[in-house]
């Protein structure tokens, strides 16, 4: 073995690729490495998104990853950790720690499952939720909410996903569910999706709508709509206006940080977008990364 690859249980769900963009490209349906890293930095950034793959495709020369280059959780903003450590029973999806003025935080969606891996998020401060954005993404739920003795959240949706929950958010009205914390029910990928914002700055989007680097804008993932692509766009038009946040933080697709005002336009433009799209089969291959 003379560089580093990607081996052939990579799904392409993108995670990698976020994390490296410039290390990490795409082919034939899955990540493949562009160049080995060339400095300390890029080496980094390689070791990032081989902690965060949900495989754990992605392998050095040597055939074992630095542990001391494990960078999560890492910090995305003053207010925000990437938990990394993606799991394959949530497709891979992204998960956060959102950090609150009194010392505690909150976990929006998910990592993968050990105990080692939740003592090292609840180092962050104690964590008092665990919010789920939908049923796809509540895997390790339970497990992490009792470690830390959290409380979990989910929307009545999606409930047959979290049955055990301890919060359960009804109908279709924003709600504040702590200080400076709003979860706005949106169903449309799946009955039970809703986002969380936080404090006019964070939207935890959920598979609801994320930014694509192959467009450059948001986007949502019509391909993959597992329940209406029209309610989605209700949903949308119901909610746009009451939201205003700069940091777009998806569970599938990329993050990326605008002016409060510009991210309200084009999630706008968005939600025009949307109203226009038709149902088609779910597709994979079809998503925008």
């Amino acid at each position: 073995m003379d560089g580093w690859y990607v081996d052939d249980r990579c799904f392409n769900c993108d995670v990698a690729r976020q994390l490296a963009p410039d290390l990490i490209g795409e082919a034939d349906g899955r990540s493949r490495i562009l160049h080995p890293p060339q400095d300390e930095a890029e080496r980094r950034r390689l070791h990032a998104a081989a902690f965060a793959c949900p495989t754990r495709s992605i392998h050095p020369p040597s055939g074992r990853l630095d542990q001391t280059l494990d960078p999560f959780p890492m910090a995305l903003d003053s207010g925000v950790l990437l938990c990394g450590h993606n799991s394959q029973h949530t497709a891979g999806a992204n998960s956060y720690l959102l950090l609150r003025p009194s010392r505690t935080a909150m976990m929006i969606d998910t990592p993968r499952w050990s105990p080692e891996l939740a003592d090292r998020y609840a180092a962050s401060g104690p964590i008092t939720d665990v919010l789920l954005t939908h049923r796809d993404h509540a895997a390790h739920g339970r497990r992490y909410a009792n470690h830390f003795g959290a409380r979990l959240w989910v929307h009545e949706g999606d409930l047959d996903a979290a049955p055990d929950a301890d919060q359960v958010i009804r109908g279709l009205e924003p709600q504040e569910i702590a200080e400076g914390v709003t979860v706005h029910p949106l169903p449309g990928h799946t009955p039970g999706s809703v986002l969380y914002l936080a404090d006019d700055r964070y939207c935890f989007s959920g598979d609801s709508f994320y930014w694509s680097r192959a467009t450059g804008d948001l986007e949502v993932a019509d391909s993959v709509t597992w329940y209406s692509i029209q309610e989605l766009a209700t949903s949308l038009i119901r909610t746009t206006g009451r939201l205003r946040f700069e940091w777009v933080l998806p569970g599938h697709g990329d993050r990326r940080r605008l002016p409060a005002d510009e991210m309200s336009r084009r999630l706008g433009a968005l939600t025009e977008r949307t109203r226009l799209l038709k149902p088609r089969p779910v597709d994979f291959t079809a998503i925008r990364w």
